[in-house]
């Protein structure tokens, strides 16, 4: 059942619309295949790029859809209710962008950003590190000034859609401490970048993540985004969006776990009447219900205060923490609500459950969300 959204105009609602249609046409009808398989879904992105679903919050001039955050996020919401791992893609690509609409020039968004975001590239973001995960500062990629640019000495780790996508947002080291990192624009195709095996993942199995191998890689001064040093504040003001991304993607799981577990209570019977209609069933579903929406209108805020210019890295945190702990709770009560069938591959809410426990990983670990609200009540 599709959801009931308020959206702030008629042209939001009929990119719900087609958003919803493409999911159901292109991603529902192969998504169980594809991730039993570890298949990789050849032509997906290219399909929702000619959609123009790849590009929506950035600005028309440069090639993108000039969509608020809100409507984008529930644009996420949607694909993730159909195909988890597409939809964490489609927000990375977004986060891969960021860097260069926010911190480059005016001639390297001229040169890059129309093809960035055009639809027929996908990018991805290389910020963490086998040793330096939620300790961003401690990553050791070295970037060495050479003439014409820099050379590239070290590894990245946890790359989605590493090995498949078209460019990378790369963090080195430039220098000593925390403002002695870079952000840099990779080409997927640049001599010396190689890629390790694909990790064997809980979850998300089409979509591959990777380690990143850089030797003595040749990136030149023009790839460079921003001042050298400012590589952590251009990390850090990208994740809080994708941030905001990851908790839309954990809403829409939670609401496919929650449409499905529904659907399952009105055709199984117990003891004379569909489950649905006993009280400790229907109590469950009452909160999966609660949870689901409640996480969503923690998204929205967010992001609405991040469209009208406001300060929500807080909100950001706090969007993440509450959508992806509802997402582990709804999805593992699905499994419950479906009994024995629910812990058997014959029904998607065992994928959905395994699917939402990275949500609370990735883009900074809740534990490391819980220390940035904490911290914003200490600086009250």
């Amino acid at each position: 059942m599709p959801v009931d959204r308020l959206l702030p105009t008629a042209e939001a609602r009929d990119l719900l619309a087609l958003t919803r249609d493409v999911a159901d046409k292109v991603l529902d009808p192969i998504v169980d295949d594809h991730e039993r398989r570890e298949a990789y879904p050849e032509g997906v992105f290219a399909t929702l790029g000619e959609a123009g679903l790849l590009s929506l919050p950035y600005a028309e001039e440069w090639g993108g859809g000039g969509q608020p955050y809100e409507v984008y996020l529930q644009v996420l919401e949607e694909l993730a209710s159909r195909w988890a791992a597409v939809a964490v893609a489609v927000s990375v690509h977004g986060l891969a962008c960021h860097p260069l609409m926010a911190f480059g020039t005016d001639q390297q968004k001229e040169d890059k950003l129309p093809v960035m975001l055009g639809g027929a590239q996908i990018g991805a973001y290389s910020l963490s590190e086998a040793q330096a995960g939620s300790d961003a500062a401690a990553l050791s990629c070295k970037a060495t000034a050479t003439d014409g640019g820099y050379t590239v000495t070290g590894s990245k780790a946890w790359i989605t859609h590493g090995g498949v996508a078209d460019f990378y947002n790369l963090f080195a080291r430039t220098g000593e401490g925390s403002k002695g990192i870079s952000c840099f624009l990779v080409p997927g195709g640049t001599d010396g970048l190689s890629f390790g095996k694909p990790e064997e993942k809980m979850g998300l199995h089409a979509i591959p993540t990777t380690s990143a191998h850089y030797d003595n890689v040749h990136v030149p001064t023009e790839w460079r985004i921003g001042e050298e040093g400012q590589g952590l504040q251009i990390a850090f003001s990208a994740l809080d969006a994708g941030r905001l991304g990851i908790a839309a993607v954990a809403v829409g799981i939670a609401q496919a776990a929650l449409d499905d577990a529904v659907k399952y209570s009105q055709e199984r019977t117990a003891f004379g009447k569909k489950i649905i209609d006993h009280q400790g069933l229907g109590f469950v579903l009452a909160d999966m219900a609660a949870a689901v929406d409640s996480a969503r209108a923690t998204y929205l805020d967010a992001a609405r205060r991040r469209d009208a210019g406001l300060p929500y890295s807080r909100n950001a945190s706090v969007a993440k923490l509450i959508a992806t702990d509802a997402a582990m709770k709804v999805t593992t009560d699905a499994v419950q609500v479906f009994g024995g069938y629910g812990y058997t591959r014959d029904f998607r809410v065992e994928r959905y459950m395994r699917e939402a426990k990275i949500t609370q990983i990735f883009e900074g670990t809740n534990q490391i969300q819980r220390l940035v609200i904490a911290r914003s009540l200490a600086t009250r």
